[in-house]
């Protein structure tokens, strides 16, 4: 069965067959041919997949994201970030990347943020002398820091999957994002300094502190989502809801930014977006339950555990294999297909579960800057109207160091273990 499980997935991927329908039909096939059982089971299993009030924290996120990435709060995130750091060298386009970390902590979505913040930012660092790969580049990657930096919509489900607490993957999350934007920022600095690209900004104190007062209620949402998870205020879900109700009352009454036409659009697309993750989780989800039943993750962590004895050496090997699948896989199915198989082999080597969420998540992340499923590439390219093969090359540095941060977060367990365990 595990010899038709392997064949099945990889040639119905090789013909660009949905991922979902890769799953469900390679789960079908082995229900039918090898365990003897009614194809009604799957139905039960599709349904139990989504049974779970873990998962209505996906469109609640979403459609918090769309409402900000539509309205004000991204623009004025801008402003402020180009008040207060503006003037270094440089200083525009780590503006921007500021902005992308907060913006990713408010909505929880990578090409949401490219969206947001790049469809600004990109042009007014072209329109003030930066080089336009080097723009391209940092804003496309950047927002990769929407599934790293809390709330993160993969994260919920690796805590789904895995069952981990989804309050400590988030703070788990927030260092090595802190490490990746550090890096991203170094770069911007250096190459910004070689090049002379200086941003004049004729902001006086008074008006530096009226523009970020009013990013203030863009930058309080992460503390009020965060704050309330890890408080015990409020589970996960209800986060994902009090964000959307926040976000919604902040661009009606505060920055007047939303008509109910806007906001007709934004519902449109984002139960679009929800029904088509919702969509590859149920299908997924008779996937892992047969995977359990037959003790498949059992049986392979005991033939990896006979073969490869050192911890190092297991996370060396699945960094390799997950760099691989991120390039050919949705983030989201990674997560969902793998995790059930990873997880009996964490015990196995002594791997806290929540670092090797971490990791698992930096790595399918890369998959987001290649090819042939890199979203923010194809997003990125939308905005741009520039070739895929020009905006693949404009991300090739900052991918190096996301690679770079992939070695720290593996081989640095305190990197992602330390918030959680200094907040409990």
């Amino acid at each position: 069965m595990v010899i038709f499980l392997v064949l099945s997935f990889v040639i119905l991927l090789a013909l660009s067959v949905p991922i979902a329908i890769v799953v469900l039909a390679t789960t079908m096939g082995a229900v039918y041919f090898f365990l003897g059982m009614p194809l009604t089971t799957l139905v039960q299993q599709l349904f139990n997949g989504l049974d779970n009030f873990l998962l209505l924290a996906i469109p609640f996120f979403i459609l918090a994201g769309n409402i900000m990435a539509e309205g004000k709060i991204a623009t004025y995130l801008v402003e402020a970030m180009k008040a207060i750091i503006g003037r270094v060298p440089g200083g525009l386009a780590l503006a921007g990347l500021l902005t992308c970390m907060f913006f990713a902590a408010i909505s929880g979505s990578s090409p949401a943020t490219v969206i947001a913040v790049g469809s600004i930012m990109i042009p007014a660092l072209i329109k003030t002398g930066y080089d336009e790969k080097f723009s391209i580049g940092l804003l496309t990657s950047a927002g990769t820091l929407g599934i790293l930096i809390p709330p993160s919509i993969p994260m919920v489900l690796y805590s789904m999957v895995g069952d981990t607490s989804v309050g400590d993957m988030f703070m788990a999350g927030i260092v090595p994002g802190m490490v990746r934007v550090l890096f991203f920022g170094t770069y911007t600095y250096i190459i910004a300094k070689r090049c002379n690209w200086t941003f004049k900004t004729d902001y006086t104190l008074a008006e530096t502190m009226r523009v970020f007062g009013r990013a203030s209620w863009g930058l309080f949402m992460p503390v009020l989502v965060l704050g309330g998870i890890y408080s015990g205020i409020f589970t996960p879900t209800e986060a994902a809801g009090v964000s959307v109700v926040y976000a919604l009352l902040v661009e009606i009454f505060i920055y007047k930014s939303m008509s109910m036409e806007k906001f007709k659009k934004i519902l449109v697309q984002s139960a679009v977006l929800s029904s088509a993750l919702l969509f590859i989780i149920a299908c997924a989800m008779p996937f892992i339950w047969l995977l359990t039943r037959e003790q498949l993750p059992v049986q392979a962590a005991q033939y990896i555990g006979s073969i490869v004895s050192n911890k190092y050496m297991f996370l060396f090997l699945v960094n390799i294999l997950l760099l691989f699948i991120g390039c050919v896989m949705d983030i989201v199915a990674a997560i969902l297909v793998l995790t059930p198989i990873f997880k009996p082999m964490l015990d196995l080597y002594a791997i806290d579960p929540v670092m090797f969420g971490i990791v698992m998540i930096v790595n399918v992340e890369m998959g987001f800057l290649t090819f042939p499923f890199g979203l923010n590439l194809f997003v990125s390219m939308g905005m741009t109207k520039k070739p895929l093969t020009y905006i693949a090359s404009a991300v090739v540095p900052f991918l190096i160091m996301c690679g770079v941060c992939l070695l720290l977060v593996t081989y640095i367990p305190w990197l992602s273990l330390w918030l959680p365990q200094f907040l409990k």
